[in-house]
């Protein structure tokens, strides 16, 4: 069995922001100037994760790290890592393209850094501590050299937003709880007969509101990489000239579980899941983290 030291958090903090109207990585929730990022870090360190790498943009560099480092400098270990439209092989450059690469692309970014059971998650996603703690027991007596992944599973009604769409990843899980295959869908949205989602041929079609998808908060050994090389570049190839496609973290597992090689177990919190898409989920997530508070699952200072 390969030695296995402390799992590292990586933390999506590259997003653009462009259906909140801004960097949701560094809007605070709270009166004491909290960030969701805050609160997962604290959950984080709570469980006994003690590596952080945050995977940023250049332009809001120098602030992310004022914010980030007077907090918790000192009680873990950091690293950055830079995700740019041109952090791809030459050959896949366009100069007309905007829109950054997506979350699997980002992960890759991290392969020179990780070099241990890493967990992966969003910068704008409350996850709660319980989550934390699963993740990281699960990846600390995970093999190092295994192909054994994990996913944090939540049900599509309770991650939805009533002020727009949303993107999820579907997944497919057997009796066993065992990933099958996960689903990116773009366009989630709620309507007075549930939930629906936009097919490739713009019409929408229904969707069960208690199937399972993931948010984006991944457990992997870094065997991952292995798939995400040749999984990335086959994503460039078809996409040569399209300005906006993304390559999702679904992406590269749906590809790892194709292998054959890897597994990806479901696992399950106690917790439950909040964040933000829109402005007005703001106050959802300010009312809800209040209620933690108030229940004094977390101190009012989360850095004294």
């Amino acid at each position: 069995m390969g030695i296995n030291h402390h799992p590292t958090l990586i933390v999506l903090a590259a997003g653009m922001g462009s259906r909140y109207g801004g960097l949701k990585q560094i809007d605070t929730f709270t009166p004491q100037g909290d960030t969701i990022i805050d609160f997962s870090l604290y959950d984080a360190l709570q469980a006994g994760f003690k590596k952080f790498v945050f995977i940023i943009r250049k332009s809001f560099e120098n602030e992310f790290k004022t914010i980030i480092e007077k907090k918790i400098k000192g009680k873990a270990e950091i690293e950055y890592v830079y995700q740019e439209i041109d952090s791809i092989p030459i050959e896949y450059l366009n100069a007309e393209r905007t829109k950054p690469w997506g979350t699997g692309h980002a992960l890759l970014l991290t392969k020179d850094v990780v070099h241990e059971n890493f967990a992966i998650i969003n910068a704008d996603d409350f996850y709660g501590r319980d989550a934390f703690k699963v993740m990281y027991d699960f990846l600390k007596k995970t093999d190092i050299t295994s192909y054994n992944f994990s996913m944090i599973g939540y049900l599509l009604k309770n991650t939805v937003s009533d002020h727009g769409y949303v993107s999820r990843g579907v997944c497919e899980v057997d009796c066993n709880g065992n990933l099958l295959n996960v689903t990116e869908i773009t366009h989630i949205e709620k309507n007075e007969y549930g939930l629906r989602y936009k097919k490739e041929d713009e019409t929408f079609a229904a969707i069960e509101e208690d199937v399972t998808v993931s948010m984006n908060f991944w457990g992997f050994t870094p065997k991952c990489f292995e798939f995400g090389n040749d999984s990335f570049k086959n994503f460039l190839e078809k996409n040569k000239g399209n300005l906006k496609a993304e390559y999702y973290l679904p992406t590269l597992v749906a590809d790892s579980l194709a292998s054959g090689k890897a597994n990806v177990k479901l696992l399950t919190s106690n917790d439950q899941w909040f964040g933000v898409t829109y402005p007005e989920d703001k106050e959802i997530v300010q009312k809800a983290i209040s209620e933690l508070r108030m229940k004094k699952l977390y101190p009012d200072d989360l850095w004294e």
